[in-house]
């Protein structure tokens, strides 16, 4: 684990507009936001394939933020408490073909800023995290060749098993965050798409955790190709 300069939402009231003067952020064309329906179960967030459309049902605008802004639930700093509690169905869709996974996170923020009202900053900090780096002997992940059909790029494939199909560094990155709840940076320098397996080891026994240990562990470095 090491000390990292890490970027946090911190939410209070600021004079100036979330994007002060830069360019205008991406957004959608159309946009429907409703609160999910009272005890509803489970849930997600995803883009639709074809890339032009992008869902959340029944989930906290928290969660939403954690995937959109790629950060850890420690990163968001003095939200209110309908931001975890109040669940929403949002549907954004854009006429822009051919639209990155980014783009379509940048539209994702500027409609929470814009139909939330959310007023935030960004601000760097001291944290302890970790750093995502490629080990000594090498890479052992083969390079994607699928086309991008933007479905989730990592997901369980049996017991203590994630397999990965097409997936980028800092959505790796970003992925291995959610499990510790602390940042872990993209020190790996690979620019490319990657399908893996990770073996997932079961967590230690409480008893024999050493002071300190982050109740989740990371996963083993990829074994095979798939």
């Amino acid at each position: 684990m090491q000390t990292l300069s890490a970027c946090l939402l911190w939410f209070a009231v600021v004079s100036a507009p979330l994007w002060g003067q830069v360019a205008k952020p991406l957004e959608f064309d159309v946009a429907r936001i409703k609160l999910s329906a009272p005890g509803g179960r489970g849930g997600g967030v995803r883009p639709l394939n074809g890339g032009q459309t992008y869902v959340a049902t029944n989930m906290p605008i928290r969660t939403i933020m954690q995937l959109m802004y790629r950060i850890t639930p420690a990163q968001i700093v003095g939200d209110p408490d309908w931001l975890n509690t109040e669940r929403y169905d949002i549907e954004g869709k854009t006429d822009m073909k051919g639209a990155t996974i980014d783009q379509l996170h940048e539209m994702f923020q500027t409609l929470l800023a814009d139909r939330f009202a959310l007023k935030f900053h960004k601000e760097n900090r001291q944290v302890s995290g970790y750093e995502l780096a490629v080990d000594k002997s090498g890479v052992k992940m083969k390079i994607s060749e699928l086309p991008n059909t933007f479905d989730i790029p990592i997901k369980g494939a049996g017991r203590g098993k994630l397999a990965g199909e097409r997936v980028p560094m800092n959505y790796l990155a970003w992925f291995l965050s959610q499990q510790l709840n602390q940042p872990v940076i993209d020190k790996t320098g690979l620019d490319k798409f990657y399908d893996f397996t990770l073996e997932v080891p079961p967590p230690a026994p409480q008893n024999l955790a050493a002071p300190g240990t982050p109740g989740a562990e990371l996963p083993a470095a990829p074994e095979s190709n798939r």
